[in-house]
């Protein structure tokens, strides 16, 4: 008889360099023994957070330049439209014809030797378009002026004095002085 070698019947059928196609036994855990977080992730989780963090910061502040340059453009372009219309106001107004149908539209003025009309209803009020001119700028004392006329008026107190002080031209002279 002949002797057995320790190799299994499957073992000759396949030649020697072969691998086989069972899977491989892996060594049993215990429970509760999951996959350990070693020192190394955890220094390398905090550098990431840490990343994160500092450009997070440097991208808001390049957004809010950005958005803040993007409202600038905006503005821009809005003043350069409101220039070219003011520079073609202007140039309306250095023509005489465009004087005189303002003068007319905006004021009701006439030419000589024309009439105006306007209509006055029963009320005594006037119908129809008037033309009026705008309000008159407020006329306002400048805040430096009040200033220092109120340093004047204070001028000739005493500290715990309320009331302004006599004139000195007011008060009596006494004889002999």
């Amino acid at each position: 008889m002949a002797s057995r070698s320790p190799r299994s019947r499957s073992d000759r059928a396949r030649p020697a360099g072969a691998r086989s196609t069972r899977p491989a036994r892996r060594p049993k855990q215990s429970p509760g023994t999951g996959p350990q977080i070693t020192s190394r992730a955890v220094i390398l989780l905090s550098v990431v957070l840490l990343l994160v963090a500092s450009y997070t910061a440097s991208f808001r502040a390049w957004w809010g330049a950005r958005q803040e340059l993007q409202s600038t453009r905006s503005e821009r372009v809005v003043l350069k439209a409101e220039i070219k219309q003011l520079e073609e106001q202007k140039q309306r107004f250095e023509d005489p014809a465009f004087i005189k149908q303002q003068a007319r539209e905006r004021f009701g003025w006439v030419m000589p030797g024309e009439v105006g009309y306007r209509v006055i209803g029963a009320d005594g009020s006037v119908r129809g378009q008037v033309p009026e001119l705008d309000e008159p700028p407020e006329v306002r004392t400048p805040q430096w002026y009040d200033r220092l006329w109120g340093t004047v008026e204070t001028a000739g107190r005493d500290a715990g004095d309320t009331a302004p002080s006599p004139d000195i031209n007011s008060k009596p002279l006494k004889e002999g002085q």
